[in-house]
């Protein structure tokens, strides 16, 4: 039965109704093998805790005009689609530019005041995109807010209201807490305010395909559209998780909702806060659970190597000039600790390599023909170095850059350029750029690092006509030329 994951924004017209957290009960420790003593669990102070600190936010976007391209009528006489009078659809090859009219949008969502001053942390989905954010607290009042910065790879984003001595929510360390421990979310399902619902943690670490870095924190507690960006919160009233996305058939409750761990969001904060982008530290390697790739060993009717484990992640390839190349990990290694915390899958090694920032150390724990090895390594940024990213526009073109090697620049008789490698989705891919290749220009300037590229996509990016023209070569030698769209037409 196929299941999907919803982003959980919802639309101000849908209206359901969703039940509030009363009291439950809960098994203590156990006092002997066979004796345990079952206890109440009052969720009303949880509840006190975080309401006064959840707000709604209301997103809107504009109507804007934009510019695209339709098929021509050929039985339009006077589009003159196959060049009777000498200029067939102006060069369009049977297209033509149409300027249309966008509706409107709006939806709501939630955040979490983590400071008196008005910051608010929500999920990046609800605010992507947005031309005004008005923020309703418990109490009724209203701001506007403005955005501080986002982070998709972790779907967070941070937003600010002008407001002072405001409700707060303490943040919890989401590490300590325990499957079966109970949870309240708080959110504004559906457009209805201030509602609570209430499970327990059902898992940790969970990854389910959605996002760049995951490592949720899977529980039953009702979450729904709307519920974006609010609280999970444990039984002390403690922030341990935003609430980002349901796993559903129907796009609402169906089991299941995932938040993302305070263990991510407080180093994304703190970034988005100091520096206005995450600085991500990358660990090099492509891979995932060793359980995983046993199966799939099993299902080829392979033989299955003897790992000296049974758990960890195991390296498929290691990048160079890396910090897992570094440390000399290579292809067929399993990694099963860092800092000497136990590593037992690819989103707990995530989760922790999340934490760092490009200099931080980090030491690598590893089995490799059934022997333990281990290295301290220094983090390093998805460009192979140790600077202080202070742009995060990059993230668009989803791809790595980087300067071209002295031997590609002899051997195409070029001085300078920045090749292009590991293209998932984003600009480069929407326009037609793959791996392997050149950028020699970018809107006629020339390419020569990684912080013209950044500048040149922010300053396209904020322009009237939001496209980067592109001149550049592929390995083959062959020249080439693409327009790539980085941010939206007014």
């Amino acid at each position: 039965m196929k299941k999907i994951a919803n982003y959980l924004v919802a639309t101000t017209c849908v209206l359901s109704l969703t039940l509030s957290a009363g009291a439950f009960y809960k098994v203590s420790a156990a006092t002997t093998d066979v004796e345990q003593a079952a206890q109440p669990v009052d969720l009303t102070y949880a509840a006190k805790k975080a309401l006064p600190a959840v707000v709604h936010i209301k997103y809107v976007q504009n109507s804007k005009t934009q510019t695209v391209d339709v098929q021509s009528d050929p039985f339009d006489f006077f589009s003159d689609p196959f060049g009777f009078f000498g200029n067939p659809n102006q060069g369009q090859g049977g297209t033509r530019k149409q300027k249309i009219q966008t509706p409107k949008k709006e939806a709501t969502g939630s955040g979490v005041i983590i400071s008196t001053d008005g910051y608010i942390v929500t999920n990046n989905h609800v605010v992507n995109g947005a031309d005004e954010l008005t923020v309703t607290l418990e109490d009724n009042r209203e701001f506007n807010a403005r955005i501080i910065g986002t982070d998709p790879t972790t779907d967070l984003a941070l937003i600010k209201i002008d407001a002072k001595n405001l409700p707060t929510l303490p943040i919890g360390d989401s590490d300590k807490i325990q499957v079966g421990e109970w949870v309240i979310a708080v959110g504004n399902p559906f457009g209805l305010n201030n509602t609570v619902t209430a499970g327990i943690v059902s898992a940790k670490a969970r990854s389910i395909g959605a996002n760049g870095i995951e490592s949720f924190i899977q529980t039953d507690a009702a979450i729904n559209p709307g519920n974006s960006g609010g609280a999970l919160v444990n039984t002390k009233g403690e922030l341990i998780g935003i609430n980002a996305m349901i796993y559903s058939q129907t796009g609402s409750y169906a089991g299941y909702g995932f938040a993302i761990p305070t263990a991510i969001m407080n180093k994304v904060v703190a970034d988005l806060k100091q520096y206005g982008t995450v600085q991500r530290a990358y660990l090099g390697i492509r891979g995932g659970d060793l359980l995983d790739y046993v199966n799939s060993l099993k299902d080829q009717n392979k033989d299955v190597p003897d790992f000296g484990t049974n758990t960890g992640v195991y390296v498929e390839s290691v990048e160079d000039n890396s910090a897992a190349s570094a440390a000399g990990l290579k292809k067929g290694d399993v990694i099963t600790g860092i800092d000497g915390t136990k590593v037992t899958k690819m989103a707990e090694l995530q989760e922790a390599v999340n934490g760092k920032r490009p200099g931080d150390k980090a030491t690598i724990t590893w089995m490799r023909d059934k022997k333990k090895m281990s290295k301290t390594v220094t983090m390093k940024n998805q460009q192979g170095n140790t600077h202080v990213v202070k742009m995060a526009d990059l993230d668009v073109l989803g791809a790595k850059v980087f300067p071209v090697s002295d031997a590609l620049k002899k051997q195409l008789n070029i001085s300078y350029g920045l090749q292009v490698k590991d293209v998932k989705s984003g600009a480069f891919k929407d326009g037609g750029i793959s791996d392997g290749f050149i950028i020699l220009t970018a809107n006629d300037k020339p390419m020569k690092s990684i912080s013209d590229l950044q500048d040149a996509v922010k300053s396209a990016s904020t322009s009237k006509n939001p496209v980067l023209f592109i001149t550049g070569i592929w390995p083959s030698g062959k020249t080439d030329y693409k327009a790539i769209k980085v941010g939206d037409e007014e």
